[in-house]
């Protein structure tokens, strides 16, 4: 049974390496279409830039404080809930401020009203719209590494190029970090794969403790069993790498502890 699931795993590896050229373009990895409701209100879907967001502001802000699901698609954002300040319109209201620049309102109803362009910003899929943030300009001078937006998003936010915001006034709750844990090694079940050394100290810059649990992960060390075929599946690791974070085909990049 071991050896079939080290097949399995050779397989889905080598099916990931000679689709690597089929990865999306870096502007586009992470890129996510919202269309819940837009064409049925007859706007073009929504086109989300993770890595617009991934470089102003940490995946815990909204996927913990203003509650986005973790799944594209999930979460059921309207007009009327953006206009109400929930989801998107947490943000984009009008009235706050990011990096001395107010922050478009989105989906309100002078927007609609007065200037189709602003609808524009966010309804964007398949239309020819002028963006404001253009992804090799505002990347030009980043570290860059690997597949996916090719970025190095680690060295990016520790050499201070990007500070990303943690909190968000009158929805973030106020509180004291917690301990960061220590590095800690993940067993590879074959013998052609060296060990997993996670850094909790990495992922927490971004997500928090809670992103992971005790939703995806229980807290006690060893608790959650998973494989590679559930990462490759879109769990436990998987929600994020692949879809946002790195794609798995980067093996080198969490299977890192020497061989002995």
């Amino acid at each position: 049974m071991k050896k079939l699931f080290y097949i399995l795993c050779l397989l889905l590896i080598f099916a990931d390496v000679a689709s690597a050229q089929k990865l999306p373009a870096p502007p586009d990895y992470g890129r996510v279409v919202i269309n819940n409701y837009s064409e049925k209100a007859g706007f073009a879907p929504v086109v989300f830039d993770h890595w617009l967001h991934r470089a102003m502001f940490t995946c815990r802000i909204c996927h913990v404080d203003i509650d986005f699901a973790m799944e594209a698609g999930a979460t059921d954002i309207n007009a009327d809930s953006n206009k109400k300040g929930f989801y998107c319109g947490a943000c984009h209201d009008g009235n706050r401020v990011f990096g001395n620049k107010k922050m478009f309102a989105s989906c309100s109803d002078k927007g609609q009203q007065d200037d189709s362009k602003i609808c524009d910003k966010c309804h964007s899929y398949r239309k020819q719209v002028k963006k404001e943030y253009n992804f090799e300009t505002f990347t030009a001078k980043w570290p860059q590494k690997g597949l996916g937006n090719r970025i190095d998003w680690e060295d990016v936010e520790a050499k201070g190029l990007i500070k990303p915001v943690d909190s968000v006034e009158g929805i973030s709750i106020k509180k004291s970090p917690l301990r960061a844990r220590e590095d800690f090694s993940i067993g590879s079940k074959g013998s052609w794969m060296t060990d997993v050394i996670f850094s909790h100290k990495k992922h927490t810059v971004w997500n928090g403790c809670e992103i992971c649990h005790p939703d995806i992960f229980q807290v006690e060390k060893g608790a959650t069993r998973y494989s590679m075929l559930q990462i490759y599946g879109g769990e436990y690791c998987g929600v994020c790498h692949g879809k946002v974070a790195f794609p798995l085909i980067e093996c080198q990049r969490c299977h890192t502890k020497p061989v002995q």
